[in-house]
């Protein structure tokens, strides 16, 4: 599930961590790294989990709508398609599903408003009415649904973004990569494929038998970084002479620290791949400036090893 790219992420953010907290242990460090890998898998749970209390929603509403005392002839036969759509019941009745989401607690039963405004801003789009609209059903089509609501209504929605950060530190920017994993999810449900728990990282899925371990370099990653932090921040503050490292911004610091880890823990990676990635990720967490300070010195530093 997880890939380089989010790993690097991660062994940044437990980095950063470092560059904050002088007093963090290696041991707190991992911990937090593999509570955060974890977490990225429980949020494509919770958000695969919605597909049933949504359904729910729609059948609700119709159902008020028929105990209305005088209801509309629309109102006594609505369109069923979606409230029997076969994705809802196909994860709700599936036992390896519903065990991992009473483990985990994983509920959207306190989240009345939330399906409700999704509902209604769903039934509002042409896509919706297009699919409600269409001759028959069938699997596909009810998975091909479900993927253009996680496509189009999850990501900015600011009322899930509220809900998913009193939920969990690590869920604020990784909504995005768990909606992409729920959309894989039901591209293999509208095949008519029973629902299974993607592994945790890449190298352990199916079809990457012998690849290297994607556990291992993050983890590795983020040993080499720790272990060497000192010496990396005295390697920088020499390339710098007019930016002592507590005048460098932390995130900088952090990233600078992590490809100069990955350069010297893994010297199969071209270093120019390993530079190019934390300058991506620059872009991402860091300031305007960042882009061109964390090539630069990354660039300096490697090329003198």
């Amino acid at each position: 599930m997880l890939n380089r790219r989010i790993l690097r992420i991660k062994a940044f953010k437990a980095i950063y961590s470092r560059v904050e907290n002088p007093a963090m242990s290696l041991e707190d460090i991992e911990f937090e790294l593999e509570s955060s890998c974890e977490a990225t898998r429980d949020l494509y749970l919770r958000l695969l989990a919605l597909a049933a209390p949504l359904t729910a929603e729609a059948r609700a509403r119709i159902e008020a709508a028929r105990s209305k005392f005088n209801p509309s002839p629309e109102e006594l036969n609505p369109n069923l398609k979606f409230v029997n759509n076969a994705i809802a019941p196909a994860l709700e009745n599936d036992p390896d599903f519903s065990k991992l989401l009473k483990k985990k607690k994983i509920s959207w039963d306190n989240d009345d408003m939330f399906l409700r405004h999704l509902y209604e801003s769903v039934r509002s789009k042409e896509y919706f009415k297009a699919y409600m609209a269409s001759d028959g059903s069938s699997l596909a089509a009810d998975a091909a649904l479900f993927c253009r609501i996680f496509e189009e209504e999850l990501p900015d929605n600011p009322e899930l973004e509220d809900i998913l950060e009193d939920l969990s530190i690590y869920w604020n920017d990784e909504l995005e990569y768990a909606l992409s994993w729920c959309c894989r999810t039901m591209e293999y449900l509208g095949r008519g494929k029973p629902w299974t728990l993607p592994e945790l990282y890449m190298s352990e899925m199916p079809g990457s038998e012998g690849k290297e371990s994607d556990k291992a370099f993050v983890f590795k990653l983020v040993r080499t970084a720790f272990r060497n932090y000192d010496n990396y921040s005295r390697m920088v503050s020499e390339v710098t002479p007019k930016w002592d490292t507590g005048r460098i911004c932390s995130t900088d610091l952090a990233l600078i620290i992590c490809g100069l880890a990955e350069a010297d823990a893994f010297s199969n990676i071209d270093y120019r791949t390993t530079i190019n990635e934390f300058v991506e990720i620059s872009k991402y967490y860091s300031t305007p400036e960042s882009r061109a300070f964390v090539n630069g010195v990354l660039d300096k530093l490697i090329n003198k090893k």
